[in-house]
This record gives C-alpha cells, structure tokens and sequence, in this order.
C-alpha cells in the first residue's frame, strides 16, 4: 500500500501530465475506471495500475488527478503499444489547437473504423483533455503521421465549390480538417484533390471542427453501407 506523496509511482503520474515527460518517457497516464476499462478490453496492459485502497491510500491518489472528482483508478501505458497501421478512410487533422477537439474525433473516427492522422502542431492526443473526450477510443484508433494519410485528399472548408454530397468519397480517402478560425491554409487546400463545403441551410456561419468531421464520416460510411 503506497501511504506516502513522495512515493516514485505517484511522482511518475505527477510527472506524465506534462507533455515533455510522456514524450521522454514514451508513457501517458489515464485517470478513471473507463479509460483503464477500454484499455484492457483492447488487449493493452498498463505498465502499472493504481487503485485507491487497494493499492494506494484514496487521498494520495486523489492528490494527483486532475479531475474534479477524484478516480478510483489511474493506470500508465505506454504509448508503442497503441494501435498502428493504416486503415482506407481517414481523418487528418492539421494544427488543430484543442485537445477536446482531437479526442471527439478520434472517437468519432472510432465510430467509423477511420484512422487519424495529426500534423505538426496539432494539440497531443494523450493529454487528459483528449484522453477523456476520446471516451477510450484512443486505444483502438490508429494515429499515423501527416505523411501517412492515405487515399485521395478531400479538404472541408467553407470556401469548398463543391458541396461534400457531391464529392467522389471512394476508399481510400482522407478528410482532411483544419482548425476553426484558422482553417486550412492556402498551400494545404492547393495539395488536396478535391476542396468541399458542408451545406448549411440555417443561420450558423461553421461548425464546430468536431461536428463537420463526424458529418463527413457519416457521408463517407453512409455511401459505403
């Protein structure tokens, strides 16, 4: 039973909130029974497992989460131990600077067998932030690199002249999605085979990045089915 703040498997989760840490580390801690739940169920073992009374006192764990009701669980994994490979529908995600934003979409990725692609500068999808929005898709959606992305590249963005019901979505393909305010820059857009627009018949000026990445995969999984 750990009863000390000082122990080093409390310092190492201490530690994994920082980005700079995982990276070194090659390991991202999850907080909460869900998280550690989805793990398991994909066939990932934790590198360790800390379990408020079983293994460690319930208040030195609390001391180390960062959610606002402490969890009965944390576990560290590392991340080699993800998923790889490259699946034939695709979301890349250029420079998207929320980590909420990253995981919603990972998860719905999940929801229709797509891989992810991130880009330099894209928020990291082992923060808390993105581990808890992906709803433990993370340990069943492959991330590959933006020089991974397959297929034909279909852009989003509002000055598209196609509208997305229109656009040749055959596999392999990837949707490819920029940040709300920012959008996809010029040099993005010109590499893309096809630039489209989701229709909007009501007052929104956009969507939420989240939102028109979930649409697109439906369209995509709808003309497929």
């Amino acid at each position: 039973m750990i009863t000390s703040k000082d122990n080093p498997r409390l310092k190492l989760v201490r530690a994994l909130q920082r980005k700079k840490e995982r990276e070194e580390a090659g390991l991202f801690a999850c907080e909460g029974e869900d998280l550690c739940d989805a793990a398991l169920a994909a066939g990932i073992e934790p590198v360790d497992l800390l379990i408020a009374g079983e293994n460690v006192e319930a208040e030195l764990l609390a001391g180390v989460s960062t959610l606002p009701h402490p969890p009965r669980v944390i576990g560290i994994f590392r991340r080699s131990d993800l998923p790889a490979g490259v699946r034939t529908t695709c979301l890349a995600l250029w420079r998207l600077g929320d980590p909420g934003n990253v995981g919603t979409l990972i998860r719905s990725a999940d929801a229709f067998g797509a891989g992810v692609a991130l880009s330099e500068g894209c928020a990291e999808p082992l923060s808390q932030k993105a581990l808890r929005a992906s709803a433990g898709a993370i340990f069943r959606v492959p991330l590959v690199s933006w020089d991974e992305r397959p297929g034909r590249q279909v852009a989003l963005d509002a000055s598209g002249a196609m509208a997305l019901m229109d656009v040749d979505l055959t596999a392999p393909v990837t949707i490819v999605l920029g940040a709300e305010r920012a959008g996809l820059p010029d040099e993005i857009l010109a590499a893309c085979d096809t630039v489209a627009a989701i229709p909007m018949p009501g007052d929104a000026e956009s969507l939420n990045v989240a939102a028109a990445g979930a649409i697109a995969l439906y369209e995509l999984s709808r003309r497929s089915a």
